[in-house]
């Protein structure tokens, strides 16, 4: 090897020592190379900085121009809305689709100022979605229309619908779309049963007369004040009737409705009922049993029309999971799939207070024309106690078994091939009434308002009238409606709009001063 290769690779050598000697020196530098790879860091976004900087502004102008896009879209375009909760009380109900989802008549909605509630315009074009019969109109400014102020007698601040089919309009007010819930004091949301019934009243032209029998009563009418507005609700006229005093069942009567007797009928209305019904009559009975004895000759007879007899005794469960907890008086029975019901498809259950036993002489049913059909009757653990001394809660050796027993049935009877009188009956009347029931949250409800109570009444006077279109389930009208208060408002309304701004506003900000920086 010559004298200059050996220099060569002696120096080259001394130059991999130094080289590895100064990097085992950085290594053992870490903060001296830690503060050189941010220094390096931020030399290069510095570099890049200005071209970051332009990329992010013109990210953030894409997002506010969407923004705005988003915003002008919704607001001309009504979007489909999902309702998540049980009661669908964000949405229309069954029953309104069922009642007006076929209409063939033009019915207008009318909204007079009540331009800047949202909710209500919103859920009125849910009507207008559902058939293309059904128009909303809007007037804003009431004061612009002198001859509806005057005609409707409005100030320029007062709300209201007009509901109008031809020449026939219903007016809804605010009183009739809310309520107050007295049990729990909270607002309750009426609307869609207001604005659905008021369609209905004046798109209907002949509505059914319904009358509730008012004299020789247990409980006076006043009672059934709450399901006769009810049934007034469905589109049908509803009085109170005197057979006695009216000389006999008026001729326009299309259902009569009868509760339990405090004393007996004369003969004169027991030939009445009998007449009506041998003429194709309507009946709905909510009759329990007679507790006092008080004979019932007359009204028997009426009965014995149909087969029917009603115990004297109070039907007790002994099924705990029919019964409300503590009361075994008060007993929670599911319907059965009847003619009545078989169109629901879903659970309905009746919850009825000192019922008593609904038999049938079956013996004399093919001879008087009758066919019936259980709608709901007693667990097999069902005892009658006749003695009401008795103060136990479970049977006892004076109790009858009473397992099975009917509670609710409806009938029919042929008459000669010439007419068919139906009937419903219910082995009670308190369970239709305005009596309070404690709950076990220690609230106090009226028992027309448990379960499915209402409902089953209504579902039987639309039945009886033959308006299949009306049996259904209702939506629950006891949904408290939550209204927030204005400081709740201001802060959802700063979520939503104040802290983005923000948020670009001081991104851009931030690029500004960084730029200049530089």
């Amino acid at each position: 090897m010559k004298k200059e290769d050996k220099e060569s690779l002696k120096e080259k050598n001394k130059d991999e020592k130094n080289t590895k000697a100064i990097v085992k020196r950085e290594k053992n530098k870490n903060p001296g190379k830690i503060k050189r790879f941010f220094k390096k860091l931020g030399e290069n976004l510095k570099k890049k900085w200005l071209i970051d900087g332009t990329k992010t502004l013109i990210l953030v102008a894409i997002i506010i121009l969407i923004y705005i896009g988003i915003n002008i879209l919704l607001e001309k375009v009504v979007l489909p809305e999902i309702d998540c909760t049980q009661e669908k009380i964000y949405s229309l109900s069954d029953e309104s689709r069922d009642k007006l989802g076929n209409i063939d008549k033009e019915v207008t909605i009318t909204l007079i100022n009540y331009g800047n509630n949202t909710s209500l315009l919103n859920f009125m074009e849910k009507y207008k979605a559902l058939n293309d019969n059904i128009k909303l109109e809007r007037i804003d400014d009431i004061s612009s229309r002198t001859d509806l102020m005057t005609e409707y007698s409005l100030q320029a601040t007062d709300s209201l619908i007009l509901v109008s089919c031809g020449d026939r309009e219903k007016e809804v007010t605010e009183n009739d779309m809310y309520t107050i819930d007295y049990t729990t004091y909270q607002s309750v949301d009426k609307t869609e049963e207001a604005i659905t019934n008021a369609i209905l009243d004046v798109i209907i032209d002949e509505k059914p007369k319904i009358y509730f029998m008012s004299n020789h009563l247990a409980y006076d009418v006043n009672y059934f004040s709450t399901i006769m507005q009810k049934i007034m609700d469905e589109a049908n006229e509803v009085d109170t009737l005197d057979i006695f005093a009216n000389g006999g069942i008026p001729e326009d009567c299309d259902c009569l409705v009868i509760s339990t007797l405090g004393e007996d009928i004369t003969e004169q209305e027991r030939d009445s009922l009998i007449s009506y019904i041998r003429s194709g009559g309507k009946l709905l009975l909510m009759c329990g049993p007679n507790i006092t004895g008080e004979p019932l000759t007359n009204f028997q007879t009426v009965l014995d029309e149909y087969g029917i007899n009603i115990s004297n005794g109070i039907l007790f469960e002994g099924n705990t999971s029919n019964m409300k907890s503590g009361y075994p008086d008060i007993i929670i029975e599911p319907t059965q799939s009847t003619s009545l019901t078989q169109k629901l498809n879903m659970s309905v259950n009746l919850c009825l207070v000192d019922a008593g036993k609904i038999t049938f002489n079956e013996e004399k049913l093919e001879e008087l024309g009758v066919g019936y059909e259980v709608l709901a009757q007693t667990s097999d653990s069902a005892f009658l106690r006749t003695d009401i001394t008795q103060t136990s809660a479970t049977k006892t050796s004076k109790d009858e078994e009473a397992g099975n027993s009917t509670v609710a049935a409806i009938a029919t009877k042929e008459i000669k091939d010439t007419a068919t009188s139906k009937l419903v009956i219910f082995s009670n009347e308190m369970f239709a009434m305005d009596v309070p029931i404690p709950d076990n949250a220690g609230y106090v409800t009226y028992a027309i308002k448990l379960y499915n109570n209402a409902d089953m009444i209504l579902n039987a006077v639309s039945y009886l009238n033959e308006r299949e279109d009306s049996i259904t389930i209702r939506k629950n009208e006891d949904q408290v409606s939550y209204t927030v208060t204005e400081q709740q408002n201001n802060i959802i309304m700063a979520i939503i709009f104040i802290i983005p701004v923000l948020i670009i506003i001081a991104g851009i900000i931030v690029w500004q001063v960084r730029r200049r920086k530089k």
